[in-house]
């Protein structure tokens, strides 16, 4: 039930533009969403009042270098109802249930396996021969699984993964290993070494993959 009251709520034009601009960002004014969607100002703030009335945005002022501090808008918990994940709770249980009945190896073991066959599922569509070739094109595969992934390289923080959701963010809370397990998969996909960090704040969360860290 809850799930469809998210959606009935966002069956509105331009809420899921909105709501997917700041998935990506550490939060926005209303003139950059106004400018990125090409709507008025005024109906981009409207958009957002009504988000942040029901839950799904809320906000802070930020102090730039001149003139008065700007409200930026930026997603709460309750936005994460809207992205996928990998079956949340049922998926605890059932390794909490392995572990209880073969061992508190038993449940690393399904998860190796579970991460070889993605791995494995992944190689045989990633293209490319650099690394930053192969980055992007498992970023554009993990992409359309729900990961919100892109890759990105400047001179200032370099060639990176960077995804703003997780499918298995509450799955990785019981079982902490699972973050080991990602980074390696991305390592022997791409054919470099990789480091992985998570940024948090307020309902969003950052996955930086580095590489050749």
């Amino acid at each position: 039930m809850a799930f469809l009251n998210v959606l009935r709520d966002f069956a509105r034009p331009h809420w899921l533009e909105i709501i997917l601009l700041l998935k990506r960002s550490q939060g926005m004014p209303v003139a950059s969403l106004a400018k990125a969607t090409n709507m008025s100002y005024m109906g981009v703030k409207q958009h957002c009042v009504e988000m942040e009335r029901l839950g799904y945005l809320d906000t802070w002022r930020h102090a730039g270098r001149m003139g008065r501090p700007r409200k930026y808008y930026r997603l709460t918990e309750k936005a994460n109802e809207l992205f996928p994940d990998m079956g949340g709770e049922l998926s605890v249980e059932l390794l909490d249930s392995v572990r209880s009945h073969y061992g508190s190896n038993a449940p690393e073991k399904l998860l190796l396996h579970f991460f070889a066959k993605q791995r494995d599922r992944y190689a045989v569509k990633i293209r490319g021969e650099s690394f930053e070739e192969r980055a992007a094109s498992l970023a554009r595969l993990r992409f359309a699984e729900g990961y919100i992934s892109r890759c990105l390289n400047d001179e200032e923080q370099g060639l990176r993964i960077v995804e703003y959701h997780s499918l298995l963010h509450y799955l990785e809370g019981a079982y902490p290993a699972i973050a080991v397990m990602e980074v390696r998969m991305f390592g022997e996909l791409i054919g470099t070494r990789v480091t992985r960090t998570v940024n948090e704040a307020a309902g969003l969360r950052e996955y930086i993959f580095r590489l050749g860290e």
